[in-house]
């Protein structure tokens, strides 16, 4: 089976990048401590063309060991709260799912 990539671009709400920087980390964490089918879950900061921080996105790129993994991350009980903790903070997001070549 082949392993699968997210990406997520989300585009954070003015003055709300703090606490979304916060609560997409703890997602982050507890996603790699309690999915063992989980391989990697990385928060990036995108930069602007000037070179510094675009505190209006955030991105995640995630690699799942194959489809049951990423289907068991999406099924969490967690999940439901880490979509209520970010709706007000988010104007909206992009999600792209991959098949690792």
């Amino acid at each position: 089976m082949a392993r699968i990539g997210i990406m997520v671009d989300f585009r954070v709400k003015p003055g709300c990048w703090e606490a979304f920087n916060a609560h997409i980390r703890t997602h982050a964490a507890a996603t790699l401590a309690e999915e063992p089918g989980c391989e990697r879950f990385d928060v990036l900061q995108p930069l602007g063309a000037d070179g510094k921080p675009d505190h209006g996105r955030i991105m995640l790129c995630e690699i799942y060991r194959d489809m049951a993994a990423f289907d068991a991350h999406r099924a969490n009980p967690r999940m439901p709260s880490v979509a209520a903790g970010s709706k007000d903070l988010l104007a909206g997001r992009e999600l792209t799912v991959c098949e690792l070549a």
